[in-house]
Protein backbone atom coordinates (compact mmCIF):
# COMPACT_ATOMS: atom_id res chain seq x y z
CA UNK A 1 0.00 0.00 0.00
CA UNK A 2 2.84 2.43 0.83
CA UNK A 3 4.45 1.82 -2.56
CA UNK A 4 1.11 2.43 -4.30
CA UNK A 5 0.55 5.60 -2.29
CA UNK A 6 4.00 6.91 -3.20
CA UNK A 7 3.42 6.23 -6.89
CA UNK A 8 0.06 8.02 -6.73
CA UNK A 9 1.54 11.08 -4.99
CA UNK A 10 4.46 11.28 -7.41
CA UNK A 11 1.96 11.20 -10.25
CA UNK A 12 0.01 14.04 -8.62
CA UNK A 13 3.20 16.05 -8.15
CA UNK A 14 4.12 15.60 -11.82
CA UNK A 15 0.67 16.78 -12.91
CA UNK A 16 0.85 19.78 -10.57
CA UNK A 17 4.33 20.71 -11.84
CA UNK A 18 2.88 21.04 -15.33
CA UNK A 19 0.40 23.66 -14.07
CA UNK A 20 2.78 25.40 -11.68
CA UNK A 21 3.14 29.15 -12.12
CA UNK A 22 6.90 28.81 -11.54
CA UNK A 23 7.61 25.46 -13.25
CA UNK A 24 9.67 24.39 -10.23
CA UNK A 25 10.83 20.81 -9.81
CA UNK A 26 9.23 19.49 -6.62
CA UNK A 27 10.81 17.11 -4.13
CA UNK A 28 8.70 14.77 -2.01
CA UNK A 29 9.59 14.55 1.68
CA UNK A 30 7.95 11.54 3.35
CA UNK A 31 6.93 12.55 6.88
CA UNK A 32 7.61 9.42 8.90
CA UNK A 33 7.11 10.70 12.46
CA UNK A 34 5.52 8.08 14.76
CA UNK A 35 5.77 5.49 11.98
CA UNK A 36 7.72 2.26 12.51
CA UNK A 37 11.03 1.66 10.78
CA UNK A 38 9.36 -1.08 8.70
CA UNK A 39 7.22 1.57 6.97
CA UNK A 40 10.30 3.64 6.19
CA UNK A 41 12.08 0.62 4.72
CA UNK A 42 9.03 -0.18 2.59
CA UNK A 43 9.01 3.38 1.26
CA UNK A 44 12.76 3.20 0.65
CA UNK A 45 12.35 -0.03 -1.33
CA UNK A 46 9.77 1.81 -3.44
CA UNK A 47 12.34 4.50 -4.23
CA UNK A 48 11.73 7.15 -1.55
CA UNK A 49 14.99 8.59 -0.21
CA UNK A 50 14.07 11.68 1.89
CA UNK A 51 12.26 11.41 5.23
CA UNK A 52 11.07 13.98 7.77
CA UNK A 53 10.96 13.52 11.54
CA UNK A 54 9.38 15.81 14.17
CA UNK A 55 10.83 14.27 17.32
CA UNK A 56 14.57 14.28 17.86
CA UNK A 57 15.05 11.04 19.78
CA UNK A 58 12.69 9.04 17.59
CA UNK A 59 14.41 10.34 14.47
CA UNK A 60 17.89 9.58 15.77
CA UNK A 61 16.91 5.98 16.57
CA UNK A 62 15.66 5.49 13.01
CA UNK A 63 18.77 7.11 11.53
CA UNK A 64 21.03 4.89 13.65
CA UNK A 65 19.14 1.78 12.55
CA UNK A 66 19.52 2.70 8.88
CA UNK A 67 23.20 3.47 9.35
CA UNK A 68 23.72 0.04 10.92
CA UNK A 69 22.01 -1.50 7.89
CA UNK A 70 24.16 0.68 5.59
CA UNK A 71 21.05 2.30 4.14
CA UNK A 72 21.82 5.90 3.19
CA UNK A 73 18.76 8.12 3.39
CA UNK A 74 18.32 11.89 3.58
CA UNK A 75 16.91 12.96 6.97
CA UNK A 76 15.09 16.24 7.61
CA UNK A 77 14.20 17.55 11.06
CA UNK A 78 10.84 19.30 10.72
CA UNK A 79 9.68 19.82 14.31
CA UNK A 80 10.25 22.56 16.89
CA UNK A 81 13.75 22.36 18.31
CA UNK A 82 14.74 23.15 21.88
CA UNK A 83 18.27 24.25 22.78
CA UNK A 84 19.00 21.06 24.71
CA UNK A 85 18.33 18.90 21.63
CA UNK A 86 20.44 20.76 19.07
CA UNK A 87 23.46 18.45 19.35
CA UNK A 88 21.53 15.40 18.17
CA UNK A 89 20.11 17.28 15.18
CA UNK A 90 23.55 18.67 14.33
CA UNK A 91 25.18 15.25 14.56
CA UNK A 92 22.59 13.09 12.80
CA UNK A 93 20.31 15.02 10.44
CA UNK A 94 21.05 16.33 6.93
CA UNK A 95 18.48 19.14 7.00
CA UNK A 96 16.90 21.30 9.71
CA UNK A 97 13.74 22.95 8.36
CA UNK A 98 12.44 24.86 11.37
CA UNK A 99 15.10 27.43 12.21
CA UNK A 100 13.69 30.54 13.88
CA UNK A 101 16.40 31.80 16.26
CA UNK A 102 20.03 32.86 15.90
CA UNK A 103 20.83 31.10 19.18
CA UNK A 104 19.74 27.75 17.74
CA UNK A 105 21.71 28.44 14.55
CA UNK A 106 24.83 29.13 16.62
CA UNK A 107 24.45 25.91 18.58
CA UNK A 108 23.87 23.83 15.45
CA UNK A 109 26.93 25.39 13.84
CA UNK A 110 29.12 24.70 16.88
CA UNK A 111 27.87 21.13 17.24
CA UNK A 112 27.95 20.04 13.59
CA UNK A 113 30.75 17.45 13.24
CA UNK A 114 33.54 18.94 11.12
CA UNK A 115 33.84 15.81 8.96
CA UNK A 116 30.21 16.15 7.85
CA UNK A 117 28.90 18.40 5.11
CA UNK A 118 27.31 21.62 6.37
CA UNK A 119 23.81 21.17 7.82
CA UNK A 120 21.22 22.41 5.34
CA UNK A 121 18.79 24.80 7.04
CA UNK A 122 15.49 26.44 6.18
CA UNK A 123 14.08 29.41 8.06
CA UNK A 124 10.54 28.73 9.25
CA UNK A 125 8.16 31.62 8.59
CA UNK A 126 4.97 32.12 10.61
CA UNK A 127 3.17 33.27 7.49
CA UNK A 128 -0.33 33.11 9.01
CA UNK A 129 0.79 34.95 12.16
CA UNK A 130 -0.63 32.27 14.45
CA UNK A 131 0.19 32.63 18.15
CA UNK A 132 0.49 28.84 18.50
CA UNK A 133 2.88 28.42 15.56
CA UNK A 134 6.66 28.64 15.48
CA UNK A 135 8.52 30.71 12.94
CA UNK A 136 9.80 34.20 12.30
CA UNK A 137 7.82 37.16 11.05
CA UNK A 138 8.52 38.11 7.42
CA UNK A 139 10.54 41.19 8.45
CA UNK A 140 12.87 38.99 10.50
CA UNK A 141 13.83 36.61 7.66
CA UNK A 142 16.74 38.60 6.24
CA UNK A 143 18.53 39.38 9.55
CA UNK A 144 18.44 35.69 10.51
CA UNK A 145 19.47 34.64 6.98
CA UNK A 146 22.50 36.94 7.08
CA UNK A 147 23.43 35.53 10.49
CA UNK A 148 23.29 31.97 9.13
CA UNK A 149 25.39 32.95 6.12
CA UNK A 150 28.30 33.64 8.46
CA UNK A 151 28.18 30.20 10.08
CA UNK A 152 30.52 27.83 8.22
CA UNK A 153 28.91 24.56 9.30
CA UNK A 154 25.41 25.60 8.18
CA UNK A 155 24.14 26.10 4.64
CA UNK A 156 21.05 28.26 4.22
CA UNK A 157 18.83 26.73 1.54
CA UNK A 158 15.56 28.68 1.79
CA UNK A 159 12.27 28.94 3.64
CA UNK A 160 9.64 26.69 5.18
CA UNK A 161 6.07 27.37 6.29
CA UNK A 162 3.05 25.64 7.81
CA UNK A 163 0.14 27.95 6.94
CA UNK A 164 -3.06 27.94 8.96
CA UNK A 165 -5.30 25.13 7.64
CA UNK A 166 -8.22 26.26 5.52
CA UNK A 167 -10.64 24.72 3.01
CA UNK A 168 -10.67 28.00 1.08
CA UNK A 169 -8.45 27.35 -1.94
CA UNK A 170 -8.26 31.07 -2.78
CA UNK A 171 -6.96 31.79 0.72
CA UNK A 172 -4.53 28.86 0.48
CA UNK A 173 -3.07 30.15 -2.75
CA UNK A 174 -2.86 33.72 -1.51
CA UNK A 175 -0.79 32.57 1.49
CA UNK A 176 1.45 30.34 -0.62
CA UNK A 177 2.05 33.19 -3.07
CA UNK A 178 3.08 35.43 -0.16
CA UNK A 179 5.63 32.77 0.81
CA UNK A 180 6.91 32.54 -2.75
CA UNK A 181 7.34 36.32 -2.87
CA UNK A 182 9.38 36.16 0.37
CA UNK A 183 11.45 33.31 -1.12
CA UNK A 184 12.22 35.33 -4.26
CA UNK A 185 13.11 38.32 -2.09
CA UNK A 186 15.59 36.20 -0.14
CA UNK A 187 17.16 34.94 -3.37
CA UNK A 188 17.61 38.51 -4.57
CA UNK A 189 18.98 39.72 -1.22
CA UNK A 190 21.54 36.90 -1.04
CA UNK A 191 22.47 36.23 -4.68
CA UNK A 192 25.58 34.22 -3.82
CA UNK A 193 23.80 31.85 -1.42
CA UNK A 194 22.27 28.54 -2.49
CA UNK A 195 18.66 29.61 -1.89
CA UNK A 196 16.81 26.91 -3.83
CA UNK A 197 14.25 25.36 -1.48
CA UNK A 198 10.74 26.51 -0.57
CA UNK A 199 9.23 23.84 1.67
CA UNK A 200 5.46 24.26 1.83
CA UNK A 201 2.46 22.07 1.25
CA UNK A 202 1.29 18.90 3.00
CA UNK A 203 -1.21 16.15 2.26
CA UNK A 204 -4.28 18.44 2.22
CA UNK A 205 -2.86 21.51 0.46
CA UNK A 206 -0.06 20.07 -1.65
CA UNK A 207 -1.63 20.93 -4.99
CA UNK A 208 -2.13 24.62 -4.15
CA UNK A 209 1.42 24.83 -2.78
CA UNK A 210 2.97 23.40 -5.95
CA UNK A 211 0.87 25.66 -8.13
CA UNK A 212 2.26 28.66 -6.25
CA UNK A 213 5.92 27.68 -6.39
CA UNK A 214 6.71 25.13 -3.70
CA UNK A 215 9.88 23.11 -4.37
CA UNK A 216 9.33 20.59 -1.56
CA UNK A 217 6.13 19.09 -0.15
CA UNK A 218 5.96 17.29 3.19
CA UNK A 219 3.54 14.36 2.98
CA UNK A 220 2.81 11.86 5.71
CA UNK A 221 -0.83 10.77 5.89
CA UNK A 222 -1.21 10.18 2.15
CA UNK A 223 1.84 7.88 2.20
CA UNK A 224 1.69 6.06 5.50
CA UNK A 225 -1.98 6.45 6.49
CA UNK A 226 -3.42 8.28 9.48
CA UNK A 227 -1.57 8.17 12.80
CA UNK A 228 -3.19 5.74 15.18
Amino acid sequence: MIAQNLAHIQEQITQCECHSETQSAVKLLAVSKTKPIEDILTAYEAGQMAFGENYVQEGVEKIQFCQQQQIELEWHFIGPLQSNKTRLVAEYFDWMQTLERAKIADRLNEQRPPHKAPLNVLIQVNISNEASKSGVQPDDILPLAKHVENLPHLRLRGLMAIPEPTDDVVQQEQTFRQMHTLFEGLQQALPHAQIDTLSMGMTDDMQSAIKCGSTMVRVGTAIFGKRV
